[in-house]
Protein backbone atom coordinates (compact mmCIF):
# COMPACT_ATOMS: atom_id res chain seq x y z
CA UNK A 1 0.00 0.00 0.00
CA UNK A 2 3.30 2.39 -0.21
CA UNK A 3 4.83 4.13 -2.55
CA UNK A 4 8.06 1.16 -2.05
CA UNK A 5 11.53 1.87 -3.80
CA UNK A 6 12.05 -1.22 -4.98
CA UNK A 7 11.68 -2.55 -8.46
CA UNK A 8 9.29 -4.96 -9.34
CA UNK A 9 9.60 -7.37 -12.44
CA UNK A 10 6.46 -8.20 -13.85
CA UNK A 11 6.87 -11.55 -16.15
CA UNK A 12 4.33 -11.90 -18.48
CA UNK A 13 3.98 -15.55 -19.31
CA UNK A 14 2.91 -16.23 -23.20
CA UNK A 15 1.70 -19.59 -24.09
CA UNK A 16 0.39 -20.72 -27.46
CA UNK A 17 -2.64 -18.38 -28.35
CA UNK A 18 -2.70 -16.18 -25.78
CA UNK A 19 -5.54 -13.56 -25.42
CA UNK A 20 -4.03 -10.81 -26.52
CA UNK A 21 -6.46 -8.52 -24.11
CA UNK A 22 -4.79 -10.39 -21.12
CA UNK A 23 -1.41 -9.19 -22.45
CA UNK A 24 -1.81 -5.54 -23.21
CA UNK A 25 -4.78 -4.56 -20.75
CA UNK A 26 -2.74 -5.36 -17.55
CA UNK A 27 0.72 -4.50 -19.31
CA UNK A 28 -0.57 -0.91 -20.31
CA UNK A 29 -2.04 0.15 -16.45
CA UNK A 30 1.74 -0.60 -15.07
CA UNK A 31 3.28 1.42 -18.09
CA UNK A 32 1.19 3.99 -16.65
CA UNK A 33 1.40 3.50 -13.16
CA UNK A 34 5.00 4.20 -13.81
CA UNK A 35 4.36 7.09 -16.12
CA UNK A 36 2.33 8.91 -13.21
CA UNK A 37 4.90 8.46 -10.60
CA UNK A 38 7.53 9.85 -13.11
CA UNK A 39 5.44 12.79 -12.71
CA UNK A 40 5.53 13.15 -9.55
CA UNK A 41 9.25 12.65 -8.75
CA UNK A 42 9.47 9.00 -7.92
CA UNK A 43 11.36 6.40 -9.70
CA UNK A 44 9.32 4.03 -11.69
CA UNK A 45 8.21 0.82 -9.57
CA UNK A 46 7.31 -1.83 -12.44
CA UNK A 47 9.84 -3.73 -15.09
CA UNK A 48 7.73 -5.28 -17.94
CA UNK A 49 9.23 -8.91 -19.22
CA UNK A 50 7.45 -11.29 -21.41
CA UNK A 51 8.69 -14.80 -21.80
CA UNK A 52 7.11 -18.18 -23.01
CA UNK A 53 8.07 -22.02 -23.87
CA UNK A 54 9.09 -20.40 -27.41
CA UNK A 55 10.32 -17.36 -28.61
CA UNK A 56 7.41 -16.79 -31.70
CA UNK A 57 3.66 -17.37 -30.71
CA UNK A 58 0.05 -16.77 -32.28
CA UNK A 59 -1.99 -14.83 -30.45
CA UNK A 60 -5.86 -15.31 -29.95
CA UNK A 61 -6.93 -12.64 -32.51
CA UNK A 62 -3.72 -14.28 -35.02
CA UNK A 63 -1.40 -11.54 -34.47
CA UNK A 64 2.52 -13.04 -33.62
CA UNK A 65 4.56 -11.84 -30.78
CA UNK A 66 7.91 -12.43 -31.29
CA UNK A 67 11.09 -12.11 -29.71
CA UNK A 68 9.91 -13.28 -26.48
CA UNK A 69 12.71 -14.15 -23.72
CA UNK A 70 12.69 -17.94 -22.35
CA UNK A 71 11.35 -18.99 -19.22
CA UNK A 72 13.55 -17.65 -16.63
CA UNK A 73 15.60 -20.46 -14.34
CA UNK A 74 15.45 -17.98 -11.49
CA UNK A 75 14.44 -15.12 -9.94
CA UNK A 76 16.55 -12.83 -8.79
CA UNK A 77 14.78 -9.74 -8.18
CA UNK A 78 11.33 -9.56 -7.10
CA UNK A 79 8.77 -11.08 -9.51
CA UNK A 80 5.25 -11.04 -10.44
CA UNK A 81 4.63 -13.95 -12.59
CA UNK A 82 1.51 -12.85 -14.93
CA UNK A 83 -0.05 -16.20 -16.60
CA UNK A 84 -2.54 -15.16 -19.18
CA UNK A 85 -5.52 -16.75 -20.50
CA UNK A 86 -6.36 -18.67 -23.89
CA UNK A 87 -10.03 -19.21 -25.70
CA UNK A 88 -11.50 -22.34 -24.32
CA UNK A 89 -11.30 -24.40 -27.56
CA UNK A 90 -7.64 -24.17 -26.61
CA UNK A 91 -7.57 -24.57 -22.89
CA UNK A 92 -9.80 -27.83 -22.66
CA UNK A 93 -6.78 -29.64 -25.71
CA UNK A 94 -3.46 -28.85 -23.54
CA UNK A 95 -0.26 -29.03 -25.76
CA UNK A 96 3.31 -29.33 -25.60
CA UNK A 97 3.95 -26.14 -24.45
CA UNK A 98 1.27 -25.70 -21.88
CA UNK A 99 2.74 -28.65 -20.25
CA UNK A 100 6.15 -27.22 -20.53
CA UNK A 101 4.92 -23.98 -18.56
CA UNK A 102 2.79 -25.99 -15.96
CA UNK A 103 6.29 -27.79 -15.18
CA UNK A 104 7.82 -24.50 -15.25
CA UNK A 105 5.33 -22.52 -13.05
CA UNK A 106 5.60 -25.73 -10.30
CA UNK A 107 9.28 -25.60 -10.27
CA UNK A 108 9.83 -21.89 -10.18
CA UNK A 109 6.89 -21.13 -7.58
CA UNK A 110 5.74 -23.48 -5.39
CA UNK A 111 8.44 -23.29 -2.93
CA UNK A 112 8.09 -19.18 -3.05
CA UNK A 113 3.96 -19.20 -3.11
CA UNK A 114 4.28 -21.18 0.69
CA UNK A 115 7.31 -18.56 2.11
CA UNK A 116 5.35 -16.20 4.16
CA UNK A 117 8.25 -13.99 3.22
CA UNK A 118 8.86 -13.93 -0.17
CA UNK A 119 8.29 -10.96 -2.40
CA UNK A 120 7.14 -12.65 -5.52
CA UNK A 121 3.84 -13.63 -6.35
CA UNK A 122 1.44 -15.30 -8.95
CA UNK A 123 -1.34 -13.49 -10.57
CA UNK A 124 -3.45 -15.63 -13.13
CA UNK A 125 -5.55 -13.94 -16.15
CA UNK A 126 -9.09 -15.71 -17.22
CA UNK A 127 -8.03 -19.52 -18.09
CA UNK A 128 -4.41 -18.74 -16.63
CA UNK A 129 -6.20 -19.67 -13.51
CA UNK A 130 -6.41 -23.32 -15.25
CA UNK A 131 -2.99 -23.64 -15.83
CA UNK A 132 -1.76 -22.47 -12.20
CA UNK A 133 -4.21 -25.31 -11.17
CA UNK A 134 -2.44 -27.92 -13.61
CA UNK A 135 1.07 -26.64 -11.85
CA UNK A 136 -0.70 -27.31 -8.19
CA UNK A 137 -0.57 -24.20 -7.20
CA UNK A 138 -3.30 -23.46 -6.02
CA UNK A 139 -4.50 -25.66 -3.33
CA UNK A 140 -6.31 -24.83 -0.27
CA UNK A 141 -6.03 -21.46 -1.90
CA UNK A 142 -8.93 -19.15 -2.90
CA UNK A 143 -9.32 -18.15 -6.75
CA UNK A 144 -11.42 -18.19 -9.40
CA UNK A 145 -11.58 -17.63 -13.13
CA UNK A 146 -14.02 -16.88 -16.37
CA UNK A 147 -17.45 -17.97 -15.28
CA UNK A 148 -17.52 -20.71 -18.10
CA UNK A 149 -14.59 -22.44 -16.69
CA UNK A 150 -15.43 -22.66 -12.95
CA UNK A 151 -16.41 -26.08 -12.94
CA UNK A 152 -13.35 -27.31 -14.79
CA UNK A 153 -11.00 -25.32 -12.26
CA UNK A 154 -12.61 -27.34 -9.48
CA UNK A 155 -11.73 -30.52 -11.32
CA UNK A 156 -7.98 -29.35 -11.59
CA UNK A 157 -7.77 -28.04 -8.67
CA UNK A 158 -9.84 -29.91 -6.06
CA UNK A 159 -8.32 -28.71 -3.00
CA UNK A 160 -8.67 -25.12 -4.19
CA UNK A 161 -11.65 -22.96 -2.63
CA UNK A 162 -13.31 -21.42 -6.47
CA UNK A 163 -15.15 -18.35 -5.69
CA UNK A 164 -17.58 -17.80 -8.30
CA UNK A 165 -19.47 -14.23 -9.27
CA UNK A 166 -15.88 -12.50 -8.80
CA UNK A 167 -14.08 -9.94 -10.68
CA UNK A 168 -10.99 -11.41 -8.85
CA UNK A 169 -10.22 -12.82 -5.87
CA UNK A 170 -6.37 -11.89 -3.97
CA UNK A 171 -5.24 -14.88 -1.65
CA UNK A 172 -2.01 -13.93 0.15
CA UNK A 173 0.67 -13.86 -2.89
CA UNK A 174 -1.72 -15.60 -5.60
CA UNK A 175 -4.30 -12.89 -7.35
CA UNK A 176 -6.51 -14.42 -10.23
CA UNK A 177 -9.38 -12.75 -12.16
CA UNK A 178 -11.76 -13.81 -13.98
CA UNK A 179 -10.78 -12.64 -17.72
CA UNK A 180 -10.37 -10.29 -20.26
CA UNK A 181 -11.15 -6.91 -19.02
CA UNK A 182 -10.84 -8.11 -15.35
CA UNK A 183 -7.08 -8.67 -15.99
CA UNK A 184 -6.94 -4.57 -15.64
CA UNK A 185 -9.56 -4.69 -12.37
CA UNK A 186 -6.79 -6.90 -10.91
CA UNK A 187 -3.71 -4.68 -12.21
CA UNK A 188 -5.27 -1.46 -10.75
CA UNK A 189 -5.54 -3.29 -7.50
CA UNK A 190 -2.47 -4.17 -7.13
CA UNK A 191 -1.03 -0.82 -8.49
CA UNK A 192 -3.03 0.60 -5.41
CA UNK A 193 -1.72 -2.02 -2.99
CA UNK A 194 1.77 -0.26 -4.31
CA UNK A 195 1.49 2.98 -5.38
CA UNK A 196 -1.65 4.36 -3.63
CA UNK A 197 -5.01 4.29 -3.85
CA UNK A 198 -4.66 8.02 -5.98
CA UNK A 199 -2.14 6.90 -8.05
CA UNK A 200 -4.21 3.66 -9.43
CA UNK A 201 -7.22 6.22 -9.78
CA UNK A 202 -5.26 8.51 -12.23
CA UNK A 203 -4.21 5.03 -14.37
CA UNK A 204 -8.15 4.29 -14.36
CA UNK A 205 -8.99 7.47 -15.97
CA UNK A 206 -6.44 7.16 -18.38
CA UNK A 207 -7.46 4.38 -19.43
CA UNK A 208 -11.02 5.20 -19.30
CA UNK A 209 -12.74 2.38 -16.84
CA UNK A 210 -13.97 1.92 -13.59
CA UNK A 211 -11.60 1.66 -10.76
CA UNK A 212 -12.90 -1.78 -9.64
CA UNK A 213 -13.10 -2.46 -5.54
CA UNK A 214 -10.83 -4.80 -3.44
CA UNK A 215 -12.01 -7.93 -2.33
CA UNK A 216 -12.18 -6.87 1.00
CA UNK A 217 -14.05 -3.55 0.28
CA UNK A 218 -17.85 -3.37 1.22
CA UNK A 219 -19.31 -3.28 -2.53
CA UNK A 220 -19.54 0.57 -2.02
CA UNK A 221 -16.18 1.15 -0.98
CA UNK A 222 -16.53 5.34 -1.21
CA UNK A 223 -12.46 5.12 -2.70
CA UNK A 224 -14.53 3.84 -5.70
CA UNK A 225 -17.47 5.58 -5.68
CA UNK A 226 -18.36 8.67 -6.88
CA UNK A 227 -15.29 8.45 -9.55
CA UNK A 228 -17.76 7.38 -12.53
CA UNK A 229 -16.90 10.57 -14.31
CA UNK A 230 -14.43 12.19 -16.54
CA UNK A 231 -13.73 15.81 -15.41
CA UNK A 232 -10.43 16.81 -14.44
CA UNK A 233 -10.77 19.14 -11.81
CA UNK A 234 -13.12 16.75 -9.85
CA UNK A 235 -10.64 14.02 -10.22
CA UNK A 236 -7.80 16.58 -9.02
CA UNK A 237 -9.49 17.18 -5.61
CA UNK A 238 -10.97 13.45 -4.88
CA UNK A 239 -7.20 12.39 -5.63
CA UNK A 240 -5.87 14.97 -3.11
CA UNK A 241 -8.49 13.94 -0.41
CA UNK A 242 -7.44 10.56 -1.15
CA UNK A 243 -3.71 10.56 -0.68
CA UNK A 244 -3.95 12.71 2.39
CA UNK A 245 -7.51 12.28 4.40
CA UNK A 246 -5.71 13.34 7.56
CA UNK A 247 -5.03 16.71 6.41
CA UNK A 248 -7.00 20.01 7.86
CA UNK A 249 -8.65 20.05 4.35
CA UNK A 250 -11.91 21.97 4.78
CA UNK A 251 -13.38 24.14 1.04
CA UNK A 252 -10.58 26.77 0.41
CA UNK A 253 -8.08 24.23 0.76
CA UNK A 254 -10.30 21.78 -1.69
CA UNK A 255 -11.09 24.71 -3.89
CA UNK A 256 -6.90 25.71 -3.95
CA UNK A 257 -6.46 22.23 -5.17
CA UNK A 258 -8.98 22.37 -7.86
CA UNK A 259 -8.06 25.98 -8.97
CA UNK A 260 -12.10 27.47 -8.53
CA UNK A 261 -14.00 29.23 -6.62
CA UNK A 262 -15.39 27.40 -3.79
CA UNK A 263 -19.15 27.54 -4.80
CA UNK A 264 -18.28 26.27 -8.50
CA UNK A 265 -16.17 23.40 -6.66
CA UNK A 266 -19.25 22.28 -4.64
CA UNK A 267 -21.01 23.02 -7.79
CA UNK A 268 -18.85 20.44 -10.35
CA UNK A 269 -18.90 17.73 -7.28
CA UNK A 270 -22.70 18.03 -7.08
CA UNK A 271 -23.08 17.79 -10.58
CA UNK A 272 -20.43 15.33 -11.87
CA UNK A 273 -19.87 13.23 -8.36
CA UNK A 274 -22.87 13.15 -6.85
CA UNK A 275 -21.61 14.31 -3.28
CA UNK A 276 -20.46 17.46 -2.07
CA UNK A 277 -16.64 17.81 -1.32
CA UNK A 278 -16.77 17.86 2.23
CA UNK A 279 -19.04 14.44 2.50
CA UNK A 280 -16.76 12.87 0.09
CA UNK A 281 -14.34 13.99 2.41
CA UNK A 282 -15.78 11.99 5.39
CA UNK A 283 -16.80 9.08 3.42
CA UNK A 284 -13.15 8.66 2.71
CA UNK A 285 -11.97 8.80 6.38
CA UNK A 286 -14.71 6.56 7.50
CA UNK A 287 -13.20 3.99 4.77
CA UNK A 288 -9.61 4.86 5.86
CA UNK A 289 -10.65 4.03 9.25
CA UNK A 290 -12.39 0.96 8.68
CA UNK A 291 -9.73 -0.35 6.74
CA UNK A 292 -7.29 0.57 9.69
CA UNK A 293 -9.77 -1.02 12.37
CA UNK A 294 -9.54 -4.51 9.81
CA UNK A 295 -5.72 -4.41 10.37
CA UNK A 296 -5.71 -4.47 14.18
CA UNK A 297 -5.18 -0.51 15.13
CA UNK A 298 -7.48 0.57 17.88
CA UNK A 299 -10.00 2.81 17.53
CA UNK A 300 -8.13 5.64 18.77
CA UNK A 301 -5.57 4.92 16.11
CA UNK A 302 -7.84 4.33 13.22
CA UNK A 303 -9.61 7.74 13.89
CA UNK A 304 -5.98 9.94 14.15
CA UNK A 305 -4.50 7.91 10.76
CA UNK A 306 -8.09 8.69 9.09
CA UNK A 307 -8.15 12.44 10.28
CA UNK A 308 -10.97 12.59 12.53
CA UNK A 309 -9.78 14.88 15.60
CA UNK A 310 -10.90 12.18 17.92
CA UNK A 311 -11.92 8.19 18.50
CA UNK A 312 -15.40 10.29 19.39
CA UNK A 313 -15.69 12.19 16.33
CA UNK A 314 -15.35 9.17 14.83
CA UNK A 315 -17.54 6.89 16.65
CA UNK A 316 -20.08 9.86 15.75
CA UNK A 317 -19.66 9.57 11.77
CA UNK A 318 -19.70 6.00 11.79
CA UNK A 319 -22.84 5.81 13.73
CA UNK A 320 -24.62 8.82 11.24
CA UNK A 321 -23.33 6.22 8.32
CA UNK A 322 -23.66 3.30 8.65
CA UNK A 323 -24.73 2.15 12.85
CA UNK A 324 -22.86 0.53 15.07
CA UNK A 325 -19.87 1.26 16.53
CA UNK A 326 -16.50 1.18 14.51
CA UNK A 327 -15.22 -1.22 18.14
CA UNK A 328 -17.15 -3.73 16.60
CA UNK A 329 -14.40 -3.79 13.61
CA UNK A 330 -11.60 -3.80 16.01
CA UNK A 331 -13.07 -6.99 18.42
CA UNK A 332 -13.47 -9.01 15.11
CA UNK A 333 -9.65 -7.95 13.94
CA UNK A 334 -8.40 -8.94 17.54
CA UNK A 335 -8.77 -12.46 16.76
CA UNK A 336 -6.39 -12.03 13.54
CA UNK A 337 -2.71 -11.91 14.53
CA UNK A 338 -1.47 -10.92 11.09
CA UNK A 339 -3.84 -8.11 10.49
CA UNK A 340 -2.62 -6.82 14.17
CA UNK A 341 0.85 -7.29 12.89
CA UNK A 342 -0.23 -5.63 9.74
CA UNK A 343 -2.18 -2.66 11.31
CA UNK A 344 1.04 -1.19 12.68
CA UNK A 345 2.56 -0.90 8.87
CA UNK A 346 -0.27 0.20 7.86
CA UNK A 347 -1.02 2.68 10.25
CA UNK A 348 2.35 3.83 10.42
CA UNK A 349 2.55 4.24 6.95
CA UNK A 350 -0.45 6.67 6.98
CA UNK A 351 -2.79 3.89 4.99
CA UNK A 352 -2.32 4.10 1.48
CA UNK A 353 -0.78 7.53 0.72
CA UNK A 354 1.27 7.20 -2.20
CA UNK A 355 4.52 9.08 -0.38
CA UNK A 356 4.11 6.81 2.55
CA UNK A 357 4.92 9.97 4.72
CA UNK A 358 1.28 10.52 5.57
CA UNK A 359 1.06 13.26 8.39
CA UNK A 360 0.25 11.40 11.71
CA UNK A 361 -1.63 14.70 13.65
CA UNK A 362 -5.03 14.56 14.59
CA UNK A 363 -6.99 17.04 12.85
CA UNK A 364 -11.01 18.02 13.23
CA UNK A 365 -13.04 16.35 10.70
Amino acid sequence: MTARANLIDVLFVIVPHSLLLDIAGPAEAFRLANQHREARGLPPRFRLAFAGPVDHMPTSVGLTLGDLAPLPERFDTPTWVVVVGQPTAHVTHPTPEIAATARWLRDRLHGALVDANSPHRLVTICSGTLLAARAGLLARRRCTTHHELLSMLRELAPRAKVIDNRVFVVDGPIASSAGITAGIDVALHLIAEECGEALAASVAEDMVVYLRRSPRDTELSPFHMHRRHLHPTVHRVQDAIVSEPQRDWDMASLAEVGHAAERHLLRLFVDHAGISPLNYLRLIRLERARQSLEYGATVTRAAAVAGFGSDVQLRRAWSRQWGGSPRDVAKAAETSTPRRDAARQFADLGGSDPQGKAQKRRRSS
